[in-house]
């Protein structure tokens, strides 16, 4: 098994790729300065955004080619591992890398908010895919981050660093959104796994032996992130996915009602519940009637 690097510091990340540590908590690493790679497991205790120079077909997003040739972008947490598997062929990286270690933002408005930021615990096949406007765009705030670093530190490195990684973030929010739109084929390819997946769920004896479907379990089976299954069922429908999840619950829920030779309490067995009453209390908030009343209204 390949042995998994650690960085838990901008210098041990700078020190690897051989470039100097201009600031100790936050650098921009240009890639085409540095020497090939092959294969790597990395896991990084900092957060990183890679901008990859790639030819399509160099990489794939979930089981499709991208359609952008300008550029990738790859977001890493910390606590993530990501990786490159060449099968043994070296490559000459092009493009950039900015990492920043998790302190860098403490007590910052983005220290407060980036948890929104829900790309960044996509997986790395989720990337955001740029055109050529918004890779200029991307490119733009990267180096405004690369010139401040490169200044002598004052009081106002810290700031103007942070507004522009923040400023980044906020445009890959937009391009992530309009990834979601020009990409609906895909989307609708999971929309209709998903929906197979619910029934089939609930067809089975799934629910009864693993209990209620969690968002987790539904992106795992499906081969996506949590955030990003989250996030593109929000852009597709409207509704959270686990609002979605218990929508496909209630109307799978409707129908065994009309079966009377089961009582309330076997059916919310059979569809996950540990407990009646939480089935109940589900029921009434999505339909406004008990089971019971539900039952009674349409027999």
């Amino acid at each position: 098994m390949e042995q998994v690097e650690r960085y838990d510091t901008v210098k041990q990340y700078n020190d690897s790729m051989g470039v100097d540590t201009l600031h100790p908590l936050v650098s921009v690493v240009n890639f085409n300065e540095i020497p090939t790679v092959q294969n790597f497991r990395r896991y990084m205790g900092i957060y990183a955004v890679f901008l990859k120079n790639i030819k399509c077909g160099d990489m794939r997003y979930g089981c499709q080619p991208y359609d952008y040739e300008d550029g990738t972008l790859v977001f890493v947490s910390p606590g993530q591992i990501y990786g490159i598997d060449r099968k043994g062929i070296a490559i000459k990286p092009s493009g950039y890398g900015l990492v920043f270690h998790p302190d860098f933002i403490k007590g910052t408005n983005l220290g407060k908010n980036i948890k929104n930021y829900t790309f960044l615990s996509y997986e790395v096949n989720e990337a955001l895919h740029l055109s050529k406007k918004e890779r200029k765009t991307i490119v733009d705030c990267i180096e405004k981050i690369a010139e401040e670093i490169n200044q002598n530190i004052d009081k106002h490195s810290k700031t103007l660093i942070v507004s522009n990684i923040e400023l980044l973030l906020n445009y890959c929010q937009r391009f992530y959104d309009r990834q979601f739109i020009t990409r609906s084929n895909v989307n609708g390819d999971i929309l209709v796994r998903f929906e197979k997946l619910m029934n089939d769920y609930f067809k089975s004896d799934k629910a009864f032996v693993l209990g209620l479907p969690s968002v987790t379990y539904c992106a795992d089976e499906l081969h996506l992130s949590p955030n990003y299954f989250g996030d593109l069922i929000k852009k597709e429908t409207g509704s959270t996915a686990l609002d979605y999840i218990q929508s496909k619950l209630i109307d799978e829920a409707k129908e065994r009602i009309f079966d009377r030779s089961k009582s309330i309490n076997e059916i919310a067995s059979a569809l996950g519940f540990k407990y009646q009453q939480h089935f109940t209390r589900l029921f009434k908030q999505k339909t406004g009637v008990t089971p019971n009343k539900y039952r009674n209204l349409n027999s």
